[in-house]
């Protein structure tokens, strides 16, 4: 088995420590490497070509979004997923736009960490549940409002299942998420994505980015 090339950047030993026990012990998960500033992290990224980068937001030097945005252009194929203790959405919309493919808070579950490894891994975009709920509550608000020259809305279901489509979760999870059946997830994101004129998870995922639904504050 192939396992996923992981970079912990942290400027906290203890944290890295932490990490790392966490991520070794997953048979599909390796830590290949360690750096405490984004300086660091970029050069270790460029050494090492590591799959996934797990960033910490806030460091001494050169800040997690400030690094986000030179790897990213540096290796636009690098997966980032940031790690911070902020729960605002202005720091959310600052690491995507910088190029992180999800973004999770240290107070998560280690399931929940691993999963987030994996999620950002397969090309998709994941966010923290605690701030997934915030995020829900702004797309509901915009559906009930209709914007000038905006002709489709989606309804309140409508707009929880595609959220969570484009945040990676399946359709068994979110069927679980929102106490709904497997099969009314898959109608409620097939009417969404046709209002949308939407194709795949992919272009779910690139019109969620697009209007804000991921990073709007």
């Amino acid at each position: 088995m192939n396992k996923l090339r992981i970079l912990l950047v942290d400027d906290h030993t203890v944290v890295r420590e932490g990490l790392r026990s966490l991520i070794n012990g997953q048979a599909d998960l390796e830590v290949v490497g360690e750096a405490a500033d984004g300086h660091a992290a970029c050069a270790k990224a460029m050494e090492l070509l590591p799959d996934v980068i797990v960033m910490d937001v806030s460091m001494p030097g050169l800040s997690g979004d400030e690094a986000t945005e030179r790897l990213k252009r540096e290796r636009p194929e690098v997966r980032i997923l940031a790690l911070t203790v902020f729960e605002d959405k202005g720091h959310l919309r600052k690491l995507l736009r910088a190029g992180a493919s999800g973004y999770i808070l240290k107070l998560a579950t280690s399931e929940e960490l691993i999963r987030a490894i994996r999620v950002v891994a397969s090309g998709s975009v994941y966010l923290d549940p605690v701030l997934a709920g915030k995020v829900v509550d702004d797309i509901v608000q915009d559906g009930h409002e209709p914007r000038k020259g905006d002709a489709t809305r989606l309804t309140e279901r409508e707009s929880q299942v595609i959220l969570r489509v484009a945040q990676g979760f399946s359709n068994k999870e979110i069927g679980a998420q929102l106490e709904i059946s497997v099969k009314t997830v898959e109608t409620h994101k097939l009417r969404s994505m046709e209002k949308l004129g939407l194709r795949s998870r992919a272009e779910v995922v690139q019109h969620a980015l697009r209007q804000g639904w991921l990073g709007s504050s």
